[in-house]
């Protein structure tokens, strides 16, 4: 069984759900589980959870993203991209210092009105099940954090640029509300997803690249460890006489592990904790009123 994380490229076509049935077929194993949708028109990273590794999946989705997105200005649709169908089309009066100035205006953060075509749920449902049966309702705004944007290229009415964003940021409505902004609409033309956390694209393989590798053997090369998605975190190896304590998911003490390093921690700080052949088993959570360590996410 393959326990860890894949950089999958995300083709057009394909849902992210469609990503973790055909990696099951190419891998022939159940337990695996991808981070976070991706449209079925974008493409782009997806890392991809296998194994005891699909316990990151929820941890995943909070990493930090980067889009190439190309909007078209001019236009809206019910869909909030160019897949939809054509709600209003209008000239373009804004000239480029404006639309830059525009786009700009939204980095820093925003309270941003989800899109009733997403599968975010409301209620039990998913918005855009409502959305295909015609209905529309309220949805709260939330906020957002987008620490940065560089545009690319403007070329009046279609714009290219790269977002850094948060968690729980659409680029379609984001789109959406810079043609607001602009007073004349806009849609998203176009969205590849660049980054997620440390998995960028340029190392992101395709399904096609996942079943080669399968047939040769060298699939094992691309799985990313556990770990690795945690070495921010202090590392540490458990003495003999915890093993047992480790491996039964219980509360450690300061004195039942050697650590890489021996500053203080802060109550909430999480710490890599080994068993003694340096296997990673699990993430743990100092909590200072009690002076111990409490396992937070078990990779046994």
């Amino acid at each position: 069984m393959i326990n860890g994380i894949m950089n999958i490229y995300k083709e057009a076509g394909y849902t992210s759900h469609d990503v973790v049935a055909k990696l099951r077929g190419i891998v022939k194993q159940r337990k695996i589980g991808h981070t976070g949708t991706l449209d079925p028109d974008a493409v782009g990273v997806l890392p991809v959870c296998f194994g005891n590794a699909t316990k990151l999946c929820d941890m995943m989705t909070d990493k930090s993203k980067e889009y190439e997105a190309c909007m078209r200005l001019g236009v809206t649709t019910d869909t909030q991209d160019m897949s939809g169908t054509l709600q209003s089309e209008q000239e373009v009066t804004a000239d480029e210092a404006q639309v830059r100035d525009a786009i700009m205006s939204f980095v820093g953060g925003y309270e941003q009105i989800p899109p009733m075509y997403s599968a975010l749920k409301v209620n039990g449902k998913k918005l855009y099940e409502l959305a295909r049966q015609g209905k529309e309702i309220e949805r709260q705004p939330r906020h957002v954090d987008i620490p940065n944007i560089k545009i690319i290229e403007i070329g009046i009415p279609c714009v290219r640029f790269v977002v850094e964003c948060s968690k729980g940021t659409y680029i379609r409505a984001l789109c959406a509300d810079i043609g607001a902004r602009l007073g004349c609409g806009a849609a998203m033309e176009s969205l590849k997803r660049t980054r997620v956390g440390n998995f960028k694209i340029e190392d992101a393989v395709t399904l096609r690249e996942v079943e080669r590798l399968v047939e040769t053997g060298d699939c094992e090369k691309y799985i990313i460890t556990p770990d690795s998605i945690f070495m921010e975190y202090e590392g540490a190896v458990v003495k003999p006489e915890a093993e047992h304590a480790l491996l039964n998911g219980n509360k450690l003490s300061s004195g039942h592990l050697d650590r890489e390093r021996q500053a203080d921690l802060h109550d909430g700080d999480f710490i890599r904790v080994y068993n003694g052949k340096r296997e990673f088993k699990a993430v743990y959570v100092f909590v200072r009123d009690e002076d111990c360590f409490k396992p937070y996410k078990m990779f046994l």
